[in-house]
Formats: C-alpha cells, sequence, structure tokens
C-alpha cells in the first residue's frame, strides 16, 4: 500500500513521503499526527504533493518511477540538500546528484537538514493555489 497523509485533515493536500535517509526524519517530525490513508483513496481533484527526502542513489530511481506513477500529476518537491543536488555524497558513483535529474521536481527545499517546518510552509502554498 502506498500511504498518503492528508496534511491538512480537511482533504485538500495529500503528502506521499518517499523517505530515503536523514531528511525523512524531518517530514516524519512535521506530519506527526496526520492521518495515514492508502493513496488509492485520495479523492478526485485533492491536490497530491510527492516529497523526496534523503539520498537518491541509482538503484532506488525505478522505486521513485514507480511512486510517482501511482500518484499522476503530483506536485514533486525534493527536501534536504541530499534530495535537491546530492549532499555530501554526491561525488559518490552510485548518487544521483539531485531529483531532478532523474525526475521533473516542482520544488527544491535546500539544507543539512531542512526544518519541518520548511515541509509545512510549502505545503500552504500548494493549498492556497501560489503552487501549481
Amino acid at each position: 500500500m502506498l500511504a498518503a497523509r492528508d496534511w491538512f485533515g480537511d482533504a485538500s493536500v495529500f503528502v506521499v513521503d518517499v523517505p530515503l535517509a536523514c531528511c525523512a526524519l524531518e517530514t516524519q517530525t512535521a506530519a506527526q499526527g496526520r492521518f495515514a490513508v492508502d493513496a488509492a483513496a485520495i479523492p478526485e481533484g485533492a491536490k497530491t504533493v510527492v516529497a523526496l527526502s534523503g539520498t537518491i542513489t541509482e538503484p532506488v530511481v525505478p522505486a521513485i518511477r514507480h511512486v510517482l506513477d501511482q500518484v499522476p500529476g503530483a506536485t514533486v518537491v525534493a527536501f534536504g540538500a541530499c534530495a535537491c543536488i546530492g549532499g555530501p555524497y554526491w561525488d559518490s558513483y552510485s548518487v544521483v546528484k539531485g531529483a531532478g535529474d532523474v525526475v521533473p521536481v516542482d520544488r527544491f527545499i535546500a539544507g543539512c537538514p531542512p526544518p519541518p517546518s520548511a515541509i509545512n510552509d510549502f505545503l500552504e502554498e500548494v493549498r492556497s493555489g501560489a503552487v501549481a
């Protein structure tokens, strides 16, 4: 089951987190208390965000693409230095130099780690319509 979180509790924005490394702790901290649902249960018209957090390596790229195939039209956010530009591991043979090299990304939120409030602020923008 691909899980999504009803971020605001009003079915306006659902977040599918792809937790790949340490920044996943920040997204999970921000998500505390939010109700997880099967991504297949996301209502028609609700905005969906896929959060890529942590180090992206070549072996996980197919899994990321699979997640994105499950939620077509989702807004994609790269959360943290590793997801944005490869982080301190950028020169490793298997590390992707940023999510934008393998999938379309709508927003990059840098930091190592970025604060949990950064994802909340971005999701408020998505909710308000400031981000398509």
